[in-house]
C-alpha cells in the first residue's frame, strides 16, 4: 500500500481554492458531525482550543470515519492540525499520529520557516525522529514505503501574525519546505497597534498586501474570516485556503437566534401560545 497522496497539498500546489471550518470545540463526536458537511478541510485547533494529542487523535480517527459515508458530490474534508507551539518534537508527534498538514502558529523569520520545515521531513531533508513503526502514520507498518514516501506527502503551513512576519514575509514563503502562509488578523492587528479591530484600515491593507505577496512567491495565501463579508473578501483578493467559520461560532450564533426566536424584548417566553 502506497501512503496517501496529500490532495490538499496538491490542490495548494496547483493554485485551487478551498473553503474551511475551524474546529475548536475539542470534541470528536463534533468533528465527525462536522466532517460531512462539505467543507474542504477542517482545522483542529490546539493552539487556542484544549486539544492536546490525545483529543486531536480522537478527531482525526473521527473525520476519516465520517468521509467513508459521505453522499454523493461532497467532498471528504482534509484534516489540517494547528500545534501549539513551533516545536519539533510535538511536530514529530503531531505527524506520527497521522496528520499530513500541520499549521504553526506565530513564525516571524524564515529560519523559523526552515526549521519547521526540517521538523516535518525525515532525514536527509529534515530531522524528523524515525518511529513510524508504532505510529498510525504509517498504519503500523502497513504502507511500507512510507519512510521513503512521507516527505513527498507533508505539508507545512506557517502563520504570519506580527509586524515583523511582515516584514520578512516574503523570505518566510520563499523557504523551501513551506506550502502555505496564513495571515492572523487578530494577532496582526494586536501587533500593528490596533488591539481587537482587525477591520482597522491599515490593518486590512497590510493583509491585502500580504496576500498578494504570498502568493507572488508562489505559495498559497491563506486567513480565517468570521462572516461572509470577510470570507467574500479575502477570496476575491486571492487567498487559496480560507476558514469561513468556527464550530464554536456557529453552535452560539444558532443556539442564540433559536432561544430568542421564543423571547420577547424584555427576555420573558412570548406569551403567544
Amino acid at each position: 500500500m502506497q501512503t496517501p497522496i496529500n490532495t490538499f497539498k496538491q490542490a495548494m500546489a496547483a493554485g485551487e481554492v478551498k473553503l474551511g471550518l475551524w474546529l475548536a470545540l475539542a470534541d470528536s463526536y463534533a468533528a465527525e458531525v462536522s466532517a460531512g458537511t462539505g467543507f474542504d478541510w477542517l482545522l483542529i485547533d490546539g493552539e487556542h482550543a484544549p486539544n492536546d494529542l490525545r483529543s486531536t487523535l480522537a478527531q482525526l480517527q473521527a473525520v476519516a470515519s465520517a468521509t467513508q459515508a459521505l453522499p454523493p458530490g461532497i467532498p471528504a474534508p482534509h484534516p489540517i492540525v494547528r500545534v501549539p507551539t513551533g516545536d519539533a518534537v510535538l511536530i514529530k508527534q503531531y505527524l506520527d499520529i497521522g496528520a499530513q498538514t500541520i499549521l504553526v502558529p506565530m513564525v516571524d523569520t524564515a529560519e523559523q520557516a526552515a526549521h519547521l520545515a526540517q521538523a516535518m521531513r525525515y532525514p536527509p531533508q529534515g530531522i524528523r525522529g524515525m518511529g513510524s513503526a508504532l505510529a498510525r502514520s504509517s498504519r503500523w507498518q502497513a504502507y511500507p514505503n512510507y519512510l521513503h514516501e512521507a516527505n513527498a506527502q507533508v505539508c507545512l503551513l506557517v502563520q504570519a501574525e506580527t509586524v515583523e512576519a511582515m516584514k520578512n514575509l516574503d523570505a518566510i514563503a520563499a523557504t523551501p519546505g513551506v506550502d502555505g502562509v496564513f495571515i492572523g488578523p487578530a494577532d496582526l492587528s494586536a501587533s500593528m497597534g490596533h488591539v481587537g479591530n482587525p477591520g482597522h484600515p491599515e490593518v486590512q491593507a497590510m493583509i491585502a498586501g500580504a496576500i498578494a505577496r504570498i502568493r507572488k512567491a508562489g505559495k498559497a495565501p491563506g486567513i480565517l474570516s468570521t462572516n461572509k463579508a470577510q470570507g467574500d473578501k479575502w477570496l476575491a483578493a486571492g487567498a487559496q485556503f480560507v476558514a469561513v467559520g468556527a464550530d464554536t461560532m456557529l453552535l452560539h450564533a444558532a443556539a442564540w437566534q433559536l432561544v430568542a426566536s421564543y423571547r420577547g424584548t424584555d427576555g420573558a417566553v412570548k406569551n403567544t401560545y
